[in-house]
């Protein structure tokens, strides 16, 4: 394994909707995630929706360092969050974030 370091780093978010704003919460989410994909430092971002139908979302980005990271929800909360309000105010509680190390090693990203 890598030393912490060396690895990048991985950001997840699980989050869920409140009752009938579920379909705009994914599209600010997504809004989000590709403003990430755009910002230097980040490698990769998606969003994904719970299988079972329920308004719970899972967010993961992988950024190349604490600066990425950083660069990154400053951009969201300077571009996006400023002009449409933020998220906050759909979602059905607070969200479970973690920011976590991941090796490199681990990682196959093919020829994108």
């Amino acid at each position: 394994m890598n030393s912490v370091k060396d690895s990048l780093w991985l950001e997840t978010v699980v989050c869920s909707a409140r009752k009938g704003v579920d379909a705009r919460l994914e599209r600010m989410l997504e809004a989000r995630q590709e403003m990430r994909r755009r910002t230097e430092g980040c490698v990769r971002a998606w969003v994904s929706r719970s299988m079972d139908g329920q308004p719970m979302f899972l967010l993961q980005a992988i950024y190349e360092d604490q600066e990425s990271w950083h660069r990154s929800a400053k951009r969201v909360a300077d571009e996006l969050d400023s002009r449409d309000g933020g998220i906050e105010t759909l979602l059905g509680g607070p969200p479970l974030v973690g920011i976590f190390s991941l090796d490199p090693s681990n990682l196959d990203l093919g020829k994108a």
